[in-house]
């Protein structure tokens, strides 16, 4: 039976007085087509039904697990597995007469099985993963590494057998001798081991792809990712130098990937000015009309001010002193009008959050930080959408009576006067006093009788 079917396209070409050699290879050319075209059929109809029957066995049950098995496509995956049994029982008909191509074929699809046993246990795993994660008890526990630790026992178990079968060698035979140069191999490749564990582990867990930005203060790294490799990452820096990252490193240390950012809808805006606190104040009704001429909070202060007079007129609060009672203040005010602005901002991403808000006070003043997110995140214009909006806000301080913290400089040093005579110079002294202490200096040691020399002799 085998004979006839592997010689079935030979006797047809011998019959038309082609040469032996010729029709050999012509059969086997025609014989390898058909099976190609045999086992692309099979898969492909495998893969209807099974699929079909997934489809319509989810509809019906409760659970979402089989949901899940669709989503990860398992049964896609284990519809390869009759075409594949159905090639290994008709390569040695294919190569009858090729005894060595056969031997090559078939180990070469035995390695092929392996890979395809992997991928299904992959997308198991994977749909267990999935699934896993929508219980409750288990949405907390580290699921992913434990199917992290499977996959890698599956991949290396995978290797271990692929290796087998095409060295020839009994896995057993195989194994033991492959204990006994563990340790020269561990010792000889160990960066090449560490580099393709970690390799598959950022493979696994997606941590980095080309095209990334990533931040690695550790070496100097802050660019796009540009090649990935088994042993380095090469990140091409924004002043388009180059810096080489071992993947070890990547699951060693700590780095930063900018993806979560360039996948969302902008880009973070965090600063904060430094109010001086001495220009921080209870606003007048004075103050608080003239403050009403700025129109984005003019309605926020009318509305404000009437729940304040009602509040303090309701507890007989005495309004001779401004502290009683409740009151507006100029950096609460200011505040409200950063915020309205933010708001108001053509250029920020309504759907996250946008907000002005008072931190902890510090030795340089009272910070004020504005956090939102620009729309638009090409590092350009973000920073034209951030420096626009923060010269508006820096130009609008001296509205509200506030004054930004400033290291005094020595030009405005001078310019500063005291309860004393005369201003402070660019070094800090008193100029006036200075003539004064040196006069009275002199007086007092002439009614002493004291000279100076007398005091430092030669």
């Amino acid at each position: 039976m085998k004979e006839t079917l592997a010689t079935f396209f030979y006797d047809y070409f011998i019959k038309f007085n082609i040469p032996e050699t010729a029709a050999l290879y012509l059969n086997l050319l025609t014989m390898i087509t058909v099976l190609l075209i045999v086992l692309y059929v099979i898969d492909r109809v495998t893969r209807r039904i099974l699929i079909s029957v997934f489809t319509r066995f989810s509809g019906t049950t409760k659970t979402n697990f089989d949901d899940i098995l669709l989503s990860h496509n398992v049964p896609r995956n284990l519809a390869h597995i009759i075409p594949f049994v159905i090639a290994i029982r008709f390569i040695p008909v294919v190569f009858y007469h090729f005894e060595d191509a056969e031997a090559f074929f078939i180990k070469s699809l035995l390695v092929l099985g392996i890979i395809m046993v992997l991928w299904i246990v992959r997308s198991l795993l994977q749909s267990l993963n999935s699934y896993f994660k929508t219980l409750p008890k288990l949405r907390d526990k580290p699921i992913d590494s434990y199917i992290q630790v499977f996959m890698i026992f599956a991949w290396f178990t995978g290797i271990i057998f692929s290796l087998a079968v095409i060295s020839g060698i009994e896995i057993w035979n195989f194994l033991t001798g492959l204990g006994a140069i563990s340790a020269v191999i561990l010792l000889i490749f160990k960066d090449t081991i560490l580099g393709f564990v970690a390799s598959i582990q950022v493979a696994i867990n997606d941590m980095v792809r080309i095209g990334d930005w990533i931040t690695f203060d550790k070496f100097e790294a802050d660019g796009d990712v540009i090649e990935i490799t088994l042993a380095t990452v090469k990140v091409q820096n924004f002043d388009k130098t180059i810096t080489t990252i071992p993947t070890y490193a990547l699951i060693s240390e700590s780095f930063k990937n900018w993806r979560g950012m360039t996948n969302s809808g902008g880009r973070r805006i965090k600063r904060h000015l430094l109010i001086k606190q001495s220009s921080i104040k209870y606003l007048t009704d004075a103050e608080i009309i003239k403050l009403k001429e700025i129109q984005i909070i003019s309605e926020y202060l009318t509305n404000r001010q009437e729940k304040l007079k009602e509040y303090n007129s309701k507890n007989n609060i005495n309004k001779d002193l401004l502290l009683n009672g409740r009151n507006l203040t100029n950096i609460g005010v200011f505040r409200k009008y950063i915020q309205t602005s933010l708001e108001m901002n053509p250029a920020l991403n309504k759907d996250m959050i946008a907000m002005a808000r008072q931190l902890q006070p510090t030795t340089q003043g009272i910070p004020l930080e504005i956090y939102a997110f620009s729309s638009d995140k090409r590092w350009k214009n973000y920073e034209y959408v951030m420096s626009d909006l923060f010269d508006h806000i820096l130009a609008a301080v001296p509205y509200f009576d506030l004054e930004l913290f400033e290291l005094p400089s020595s030009t405005s040093s001078k310019y500063i006067t005291t309860k004393t005579k005369g201003p402070i110079d660019s070094y800090g002294e008193r100029k006036d006093n200075e003539k004064e202490s040196s006069e009275k200096e002199s007086t007092e040691d002439s009614k002493t009788g004291l000279d100076y020399n007398d005091l430092n002799p030669k």
